[in-house]
């Protein structure tokens, strides 16, 4: 794969996401993606992106002010 902002080598790895809502603070860690070789560009695959949106909303329905999922766990 290849990094969509510099155009170099992007290669498998693990990142973590942070979505801050405003009232709260939904953290994913261990999320698989491809990170740029030069840039640390991080693209996820649009299967990452689906499930990513199923735990944010799930967290948002608990109402906590911070939420840490393990994506590795949970998907």
């Amino acid at each position: 794969m290849r990094c969509q902002e510099c155009g170099a080598a992007a290669e498998k790895g693990l990142t973590t996401s942070v979505t801050d809502l405003g009232e709260c603070l939904i953290i994913v860690r261990n999320v698989p993606c491809y990170k740029c070789t030069e840039c640390n560009e991080i693209i996820y695959t649009a299967d990452v992106v689906q499930r990513l949106e199923q735990m944010i909303e799930a967290a948002k329905s608990l109402m906590q002010q911070i939420s840490i999922i393990d994506y590795s766990q949970v998907a």
